[in-house]
Protein backbone atom coordinates (compact mmCIF):
# COMPACT_ATOMS: atom_id res chain seq x y z
CA UNK A 1 0.00 0.00 0.00
CA UNK A 2 1.29 3.68 -1.05
CA UNK A 3 1.43 6.37 0.87
CA UNK A 4 1.53 9.51 -0.48
CA UNK A 5 2.31 12.71 1.62
CA UNK A 6 -0.55 15.13 2.60
CA UNK A 7 -0.66 18.92 0.11
CA UNK A 8 0.24 20.92 3.09
CA UNK A 9 3.11 18.99 3.65
CA UNK A 10 4.52 18.91 0.14
CA UNK A 11 4.11 22.37 -0.26
CA UNK A 12 5.95 22.66 2.80
CA UNK A 13 8.77 20.36 1.12
CA UNK A 14 9.13 22.52 -2.02
CA UNK A 15 9.01 26.06 -0.49
CA UNK A 16 12.56 26.48 -0.61
CA UNK A 17 12.27 25.16 -4.39
CA UNK A 18 9.95 27.63 -4.85
CA UNK A 19 12.17 30.66 -3.83
CA UNK A 20 14.92 30.06 -4.67
CA UNK A 21 12.39 29.55 -8.74
CA UNK A 22 11.11 33.16 -7.60
CA UNK A 23 14.91 34.27 -7.10
CA UNK A 24 15.97 32.81 -10.23
CA UNK A 25 13.18 34.44 -12.21
CA UNK A 26 12.85 37.53 -10.51
CA UNK A 27 17.08 38.18 -10.13
CA UNK A 28 19.26 36.23 -11.59
CA UNK A 29 17.19 35.99 -15.36
CA UNK A 30 16.97 40.10 -16.01
CA UNK A 31 20.67 39.75 -14.98
CA UNK A 32 21.09 37.24 -17.35
CA UNK A 33 18.94 39.04 -20.24
CA UNK A 34 21.22 42.20 -19.66
CA UNK A 35 24.52 40.02 -20.10
CA UNK A 36 23.26 38.76 -23.57
CA UNK A 37 22.19 42.11 -24.92
CA UNK A 38 25.32 43.88 -23.70
CA UNK A 39 27.26 40.50 -25.23
CA UNK A 40 25.55 41.30 -28.82
CA UNK A 41 26.61 45.08 -28.50
CA UNK A 42 29.78 44.07 -27.94
CA UNK A 43 30.16 41.33 -30.43
CA UNK A 44 28.56 44.33 -33.22
CA UNK A 45 31.18 46.69 -32.07
CA UNK A 46 33.50 43.82 -32.48
CA UNK A 47 32.35 43.10 -35.94
CA UNK A 48 32.44 47.43 -37.01
CA UNK A 49 36.28 47.29 -35.41
CA UNK A 50 37.36 43.92 -37.69
CA UNK A 51 35.28 45.57 -40.71
CA UNK A 52 37.40 48.80 -40.40
CA UNK A 53 40.76 47.31 -40.26
CA UNK A 54 40.25 45.21 -42.77
CA UNK A 55 39.35 48.10 -44.74
CA UNK A 56 41.74 50.00 -43.79
CA UNK A 57 43.93 46.77 -44.70
CA UNK A 58 42.30 46.55 -48.31
CA UNK A 59 42.82 50.69 -48.78
CA UNK A 60 46.39 50.16 -47.88
CA UNK A 61 46.79 47.30 -50.17
CA UNK A 62 44.86 48.47 -53.04
CA UNK A 63 47.21 51.79 -52.23
CA UNK A 64 50.42 49.57 -52.43
CA UNK A 65 49.28 48.08 -55.49
CA UNK A 66 48.35 51.50 -58.02
CA UNK A 67 51.88 52.55 -56.67
CA UNK A 68 53.64 49.66 -58.11
CA UNK A 69 51.71 50.05 -61.01
CA UNK A 70 53.08 53.81 -61.26
CA UNK A 71 56.84 52.46 -60.71
CA UNK A 72 56.60 49.82 -63.38
CA UNK A 73 54.87 52.33 -65.78
CA UNK A 74 57.63 55.36 -64.80
CA UNK A 75 60.70 52.22 -65.55
CA UNK A 76 59.17 51.04 -68.87
CA UNK A 77 58.62 54.50 -69.75
CA UNK A 78 62.20 55.51 -69.46
CA UNK A 79 63.87 52.77 -71.08
CA UNK A 80 61.02 52.48 -73.95
CA UNK A 81 61.38 56.40 -75.57
CA UNK A 82 60.75 56.84 -78.91
CA UNK A 83 63.72 54.00 -80.45
CA UNK A 84 62.26 51.36 -78.64
CA UNK A 85 58.47 52.53 -79.72
CA UNK A 86 59.56 52.60 -83.29
CA UNK A 87 61.68 49.33 -83.53
CA UNK A 88 64.76 51.18 -84.51
CA UNK A 89 66.28 50.34 -81.29
CA UNK A 90 65.50 46.82 -81.39
CA UNK A 91 66.44 46.42 -84.96
CA UNK A 92 69.73 47.45 -84.37
CA UNK A 93 70.57 45.75 -81.02
CA UNK A 94 68.66 42.80 -81.46
CA UNK A 95 66.53 41.93 -85.18
CA UNK A 96 69.94 41.98 -87.09
CA UNK A 97 70.93 38.63 -84.82
CA UNK A 98 68.42 36.38 -85.61
CA UNK A 99 66.54 34.31 -83.51
CA UNK A 100 69.11 34.35 -80.78
CA UNK A 101 68.30 37.93 -80.36
CA UNK A 102 65.77 36.33 -77.95
CA UNK A 103 67.56 34.99 -75.64
CA UNK A 104 69.40 38.88 -75.61
CA UNK A 105 66.36 40.00 -74.71
CA UNK A 106 65.97 37.62 -71.69
CA UNK A 107 69.82 38.27 -70.60
CA UNK A 108 68.60 42.46 -70.76
CA UNK A 109 65.73 41.36 -68.68
CA UNK A 110 68.00 39.63 -66.18
CA UNK A 111 69.73 42.18 -66.03
CA UNK A 112 67.58 44.65 -65.66
CA UNK A 113 66.03 43.09 -62.30
CA UNK A 114 69.70 42.48 -60.68
CA UNK A 115 71.02 46.29 -61.34
CA UNK A 116 67.17 47.79 -60.27
CA UNK A 117 67.52 45.62 -56.99
CA UNK A 118 71.24 47.13 -56.46
CA UNK A 119 70.83 50.29 -57.41
CA UNK A 120 67.30 50.41 -54.95
CA UNK A 121 69.33 49.05 -52.17
CA UNK A 122 72.12 51.45 -52.20
CA UNK A 123 69.74 54.43 -52.63
CA UNK A 124 68.21 53.86 -49.69
CA UNK A 125 70.91 52.81 -47.82
CA UNK A 126 72.91 55.86 -48.17
CA UNK A 127 70.16 58.45 -48.95
CA UNK A 128 71.31 59.76 -52.82
CA UNK A 129 69.96 62.32 -54.19
CA UNK A 130 70.95 61.66 -58.10
CA UNK A 131 73.09 59.32 -60.33
CA UNK A 132 75.94 61.60 -59.59
CA UNK A 133 75.47 60.08 -55.82
CA UNK A 134 75.37 56.65 -56.98
CA UNK A 135 78.44 56.39 -59.73
CA UNK A 136 80.48 58.47 -57.22
CA UNK A 137 79.83 55.97 -54.57
CA UNK A 138 80.49 52.65 -56.54
CA UNK A 139 83.17 54.70 -58.66
CA UNK A 140 85.10 57.61 -56.90
CA UNK A 141 87.71 57.32 -58.88
CA UNK A 142 88.90 59.15 -62.38
CA UNK A 143 86.50 56.56 -64.27
CA UNK A 144 83.27 57.76 -61.93
CA UNK A 145 84.06 61.10 -63.20
CA UNK A 146 84.26 60.07 -66.65
CA UNK A 147 81.16 58.26 -66.38
CA UNK A 148 79.14 60.75 -64.75
CA UNK A 149 80.12 63.69 -67.37
CA UNK A 150 79.24 60.61 -69.88
CA UNK A 151 76.21 59.89 -68.82
CA UNK A 152 75.07 64.07 -67.81
CA UNK A 153 76.16 64.32 -71.61
CA UNK A 154 74.28 61.41 -72.96
CA UNK A 155 71.12 62.20 -71.51
CA UNK A 156 71.61 66.54 -72.15
CA UNK A 157 72.34 64.67 -75.52
CA UNK A 158 69.32 62.87 -75.64
CA UNK A 159 66.70 65.34 -74.82
CA UNK A 160 67.79 67.84 -77.96
CA UNK A 161 67.51 64.39 -80.30
CA UNK A 162 64.17 64.46 -78.97
CA UNK A 163 63.23 67.97 -79.34
CA UNK A 164 64.41 67.60 -82.96
CA UNK A 165 62.32 64.13 -83.44
CA UNK A 166 59.49 65.78 -81.97
CA UNK A 167 59.92 69.06 -84.88
CA UNK A 168 60.07 67.14 -87.15
CA UNK A 169 57.34 64.13 -86.66
CA UNK A 170 55.16 67.87 -86.22
CA UNK A 171 56.58 69.34 -89.53
CA UNK A 172 56.30 66.33 -91.90
CA UNK A 173 52.59 65.03 -90.73
CA UNK A 174 50.82 68.76 -90.16
CA UNK A 175 53.00 71.13 -92.22
CA UNK A 176 53.94 73.56 -89.49
CA UNK A 177 57.59 74.82 -88.42
CA UNK A 178 59.98 72.87 -86.53
CA UNK A 179 59.97 75.46 -84.27
CA UNK A 180 56.64 75.21 -83.11
CA UNK A 181 57.12 71.49 -82.33
CA UNK A 182 60.30 72.08 -80.60
CA UNK A 183 59.09 74.87 -78.87
CA UNK A 184 55.74 73.02 -77.62
CA UNK A 185 57.65 69.76 -76.47
CA UNK A 186 60.16 71.93 -74.37
CA UNK A 187 57.14 74.13 -72.79
CA UNK A 188 54.74 70.40 -71.99
CA UNK A 189 57.80 69.46 -70.63
CA UNK A 190 58.38 72.31 -68.10
CA UNK A 191 54.92 72.26 -67.16
CA UNK A 192 55.20 68.49 -65.81
CA UNK A 193 58.62 68.81 -65.08
CA UNK A 194 57.79 71.54 -62.43
CA UNK A 195 55.14 68.89 -60.81
CA UNK A 196 58.94 66.63 -59.85
CA UNK A 197 58.17 62.71 -58.87
CA UNK A 198 54.20 63.41 -59.20
CA UNK A 199 54.31 64.53 -62.39
CA UNK A 200 56.97 62.04 -63.92
CA UNK A 201 54.60 59.23 -62.26
CA UNK A 202 51.56 60.86 -63.91
CA UNK A 203 52.42 61.22 -67.56
CA UNK A 204 53.96 57.59 -67.64
CA UNK A 205 50.68 56.11 -65.91
CA UNK A 206 49.11 57.12 -69.03
CA UNK A 207 51.69 57.08 -71.98
CA UNK A 208 52.61 53.32 -71.16
CA UNK A 209 49.46 51.55 -70.74
CA UNK A 210 48.44 52.99 -74.20
CA UNK A 211 51.96 52.17 -75.78
CA UNK A 212 51.06 48.35 -74.51
CA UNK A 213 47.67 48.49 -75.56
CA UNK A 214 48.69 49.84 -78.92
CA UNK A 215 51.83 47.27 -79.83
CA UNK A 216 49.68 44.36 -78.53
CA UNK A 217 47.04 45.32 -81.22
CA UNK A 218 49.44 45.86 -83.85
CA UNK A 219 50.71 42.31 -82.62
CA UNK A 220 47.59 40.75 -82.74
CA UNK A 221 46.23 41.94 -85.99
CA UNK A 222 49.79 40.68 -87.52
CA UNK A 223 48.74 36.84 -86.17
CA UNK A 224 44.62 37.30 -87.67
CA UNK A 225 45.79 38.28 -90.68
CA UNK A 226 49.19 36.33 -91.89
CA UNK A 227 47.44 32.99 -90.01
CA UNK A 228 50.10 31.07 -92.06
CA UNK A 229 53.47 32.05 -89.95
CA UNK A 230 55.08 29.07 -89.62
CA UNK A 231 57.82 29.66 -86.10
CA UNK A 232 60.47 26.91 -87.35
CA UNK A 233 61.30 29.25 -89.99
CA UNK A 234 62.70 32.37 -87.66
CA UNK A 235 65.68 29.61 -87.26
CA UNK A 236 66.12 30.23 -90.79
CA UNK A 237 65.94 33.65 -91.09
CA UNK A 238 69.07 35.17 -92.22
CA UNK A 239 71.21 37.55 -89.87
CA UNK A 240 73.21 39.91 -90.37
CA UNK A 241 75.69 39.82 -86.93
CA UNK A 242 76.57 37.39 -85.07
CA UNK A 243 77.55 38.89 -81.63
CA UNK A 244 74.30 38.76 -79.85
CA UNK A 245 75.68 38.25 -76.24
CA UNK A 246 77.94 41.37 -76.61
CA UNK A 247 74.95 43.64 -77.94
CA UNK A 248 72.33 42.80 -75.81
CA UNK A 249 75.10 44.05 -72.51
CA UNK A 250 75.65 47.16 -74.22
CA UNK A 251 72.18 47.48 -74.88
CA UNK A 252 71.17 46.74 -71.00
CA UNK A 253 74.27 48.71 -69.93
CA UNK A 254 73.01 51.77 -70.90
CA UNK A 255 69.53 51.53 -70.43
CA UNK A 256 70.40 50.67 -66.90
CA UNK A 257 72.67 53.85 -66.65
CA UNK A 258 69.77 55.93 -67.44
CA UNK A 259 67.11 54.25 -65.66
CA UNK A 260 69.56 55.24 -62.44
CA UNK A 261 68.82 58.57 -63.25
CA UNK A 262 65.20 58.15 -62.33
CA UNK A 263 65.37 55.29 -59.94
CA UNK A 264 67.75 56.95 -57.47
CA UNK A 265 65.85 60.27 -56.72
CA UNK A 266 62.55 57.86 -56.99
CA UNK A 267 63.84 55.62 -54.19
CA UNK A 268 64.52 58.49 -52.15
CA UNK A 269 61.05 60.05 -52.74
CA UNK A 270 59.17 57.02 -52.14
CA UNK A 271 61.20 55.36 -49.66
CA UNK A 272 59.52 51.74 -49.65
CA UNK A 273 62.05 49.21 -50.67
CA UNK A 274 59.25 46.33 -51.10
CA UNK A 275 57.05 48.47 -53.47
CA UNK A 276 60.35 49.77 -55.78
CA UNK A 277 61.81 46.33 -55.97
CA UNK A 278 58.30 44.81 -56.75
CA UNK A 279 57.61 47.55 -59.33
CA UNK A 280 60.87 47.49 -60.96
CA UNK A 281 60.52 43.85 -61.37
CA UNK A 282 57.07 44.38 -63.09
CA UNK A 283 58.32 47.24 -65.05
CA UNK A 284 61.32 44.62 -66.33
CA UNK A 285 59.06 41.84 -67.46
CA UNK A 286 56.44 44.20 -69.34
CA UNK A 287 59.78 45.85 -71.14
CA UNK A 288 60.64 42.02 -72.15
CA UNK A 289 57.44 41.51 -73.12
CA UNK A 290 57.20 44.38 -75.03
CA UNK A 291 60.79 43.77 -76.86
CA UNK A 292 60.01 40.10 -77.39
CA UNK A 293 56.62 41.34 -79.25
CA UNK A 294 58.73 44.22 -81.65
CA UNK A 295 61.65 41.75 -82.48
CA UNK A 296 59.10 39.01 -83.47
CA UNK A 297 57.34 41.14 -85.57
CA UNK A 298 60.56 42.31 -87.15
CA UNK A 299 61.97 39.25 -87.80
CA UNK A 300 59.24 38.54 -89.46
CA UNK A 301 59.95 40.95 -92.30
CA UNK A 302 63.36 40.86 -92.75
CA UNK A 303 65.05 42.70 -94.82
CA UNK A 304 62.41 45.26 -95.71
CA UNK A 305 63.18 46.70 -92.09
CA UNK A 306 66.05 47.83 -92.19
CA UNK A 307 65.11 50.65 -95.03
CA UNK A 308 62.99 52.85 -92.17
CA UNK A 309 64.22 54.71 -89.55
CA UNK A 310 60.81 53.90 -88.03
CA UNK A 311 60.37 50.29 -88.57
CA UNK A 312 57.00 49.17 -87.50
CA UNK A 313 55.23 52.04 -89.16
CA UNK A 314 55.97 49.87 -92.04
CA UNK A 315 54.23 47.46 -90.43
CA UNK A 316 51.58 49.31 -89.22
CA UNK A 317 50.84 50.79 -93.22
CA UNK A 318 49.24 47.79 -93.56
CA UNK A 319 46.64 48.17 -91.55
CA UNK A 320 45.38 51.20 -92.53
CA UNK A 321 45.94 55.02 -92.10
CA UNK A 322 44.24 55.26 -88.67
CA UNK A 323 46.38 52.86 -86.84
CA UNK A 324 49.49 54.71 -88.58
CA UNK A 325 48.54 57.92 -86.89
CA UNK A 326 47.60 56.27 -83.59
CA UNK A 327 51.67 54.79 -84.18
CA UNK A 328 52.90 57.93 -84.57
CA UNK A 329 51.16 59.33 -81.85
CA UNK A 330 52.61 56.71 -79.71
CA UNK A 331 56.13 57.17 -80.49
CA UNK A 332 55.14 61.24 -80.17
CA UNK A 333 54.17 60.62 -76.26
CA UNK A 334 57.26 58.42 -75.74
CA UNK A 335 59.80 60.57 -76.98
CA UNK A 336 57.75 63.10 -74.74
CA UNK A 337 57.78 60.36 -72.18
CA UNK A 338 61.90 60.11 -72.39
CA UNK A 339 62.37 63.98 -72.65
CA UNK A 340 60.61 64.37 -69.05
CA UNK A 341 62.76 61.58 -67.83
CA UNK A 342 66.52 62.90 -69.26
CA UNK A 343 66.06 66.26 -68.31
CA UNK A 344 64.18 64.74 -64.56
CA UNK A 345 67.82 62.89 -63.86
CA UNK A 346 69.79 65.87 -64.91
CA UNK A 347 68.28 68.18 -63.16
CA UNK A 348 67.93 66.62 -59.91
CA UNK A 349 72.17 66.11 -60.59
CA UNK A 350 72.59 69.68 -60.71
CA UNK A 351 70.50 69.99 -58.39
CA UNK A 352 72.82 68.30 -56.05
CA UNK A 353 76.26 69.24 -57.60
CA UNK A 354 75.31 73.23 -58.31
CA UNK A 355 73.15 73.26 -55.09
CA UNK A 356 70.86 75.25 -57.11
CA UNK A 357 66.72 74.92 -57.12
CA UNK A 358 65.19 71.87 -58.93
CA UNK A 359 62.85 74.53 -61.06
CA UNK A 360 66.06 76.40 -62.06
CA UNK A 361 68.08 73.40 -63.12
CA UNK A 362 64.89 72.33 -65.88
CA UNK A 363 64.85 75.58 -67.33
CA UNK A 364 68.53 75.76 -67.63
CA UNK A 365 68.76 71.90 -69.28
CA UNK A 366 66.19 72.85 -71.73
CA UNK A 367 67.45 76.12 -72.54
CA UNK A 368 71.06 73.91 -73.47
CA UNK A 369 69.15 71.47 -75.28
CA UNK A 370 67.14 73.66 -77.62
CA UNK A 371 70.26 74.99 -79.71
CA UNK A 372 71.94 71.61 -80.13
CA UNK A 373 68.23 70.20 -81.38
CA UNK A 374 69.49 69.79 -84.58
CA UNK A 375 71.49 66.24 -84.69
CA UNK A 376 69.33 63.58 -86.80
CA UNK A 377 67.64 60.46 -84.92
CA UNK A 378 69.65 57.81 -86.28
CA UNK A 379 72.96 58.94 -85.82
CA UNK A 380 72.60 59.17 -81.68
CA UNK A 381 71.37 55.52 -82.18
CA UNK A 382 73.88 54.47 -84.34
CA UNK A 383 77.05 56.35 -82.48
CA UNK A 384 76.82 57.60 -79.11
CA UNK A 385 74.90 54.46 -77.88
CA UNK A 386 77.44 51.72 -78.58
CA UNK A 387 80.31 54.05 -77.10
CA UNK A 388 77.93 54.93 -74.08
CA UNK A 389 77.00 51.33 -73.76
CA UNK A 390 80.64 50.21 -72.84
CA UNK A 391 80.56 52.75 -70.06
CA UNK A 392 77.88 52.10 -68.57
CA UNK A 393 78.44 47.83 -68.98
CA UNK A 394 81.82 48.99 -66.81
CA UNK A 395 78.80 51.07 -64.53
CA UNK A 396 77.32 47.73 -63.87
CA UNK A 397 80.29 45.79 -62.97
CA UNK A 398 81.31 48.08 -60.37
CA UNK A 399 78.04 48.15 -58.95
CA UNK A 400 77.90 44.65 -58.98
CA UNK A 401 81.15 44.26 -57.01
CA UNK A 402 80.35 47.21 -54.87
CA UNK A 403 77.12 45.74 -54.02
CA UNK A 404 78.48 42.22 -53.22
CA UNK A 405 81.32 44.19 -50.66
CA UNK A 406 78.84 45.91 -49.00
CA UNK A 407 76.74 43.45 -48.20
CA UNK A 408 79.54 41.33 -46.82
CA UNK A 409 79.85 44.12 -44.37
Amino acid sequence: MCFLPHPVVLQQKFTPFKMYSSFFINYIFPLNKILIYNSLFSYHIYIIILAMIYSRRYTSLKKRIFLIFQISAVFIGTVVGAGLASGQEISQFFTQYGYKSFLGILICCIVYITMSIIIINLSIKYKLNSYDGLILLVSPGFLGLVTNFLTTFFLIGGSSIILAGSGALIHQYFGISRWIGIFFMAFISAVVLFRETKGLIEINSIIVPSLIIVILTLFLLYLIFYRDIDLSLIKNIPYRKNNWLLSSLVYSGFNILCCSGVLVPLSLSINRKKSLIAGAIIGSLGLTFLAFIINFLLILNIPYIFKYEIPLLYIANRFGKLFQTMLLFIIWLEMFSTEVSDIYSVSKNFQEIFNISYNKSVILIILIAIPISQVGFINLISFLYPAFGVVSFIFILQCIIFYIKDCRK
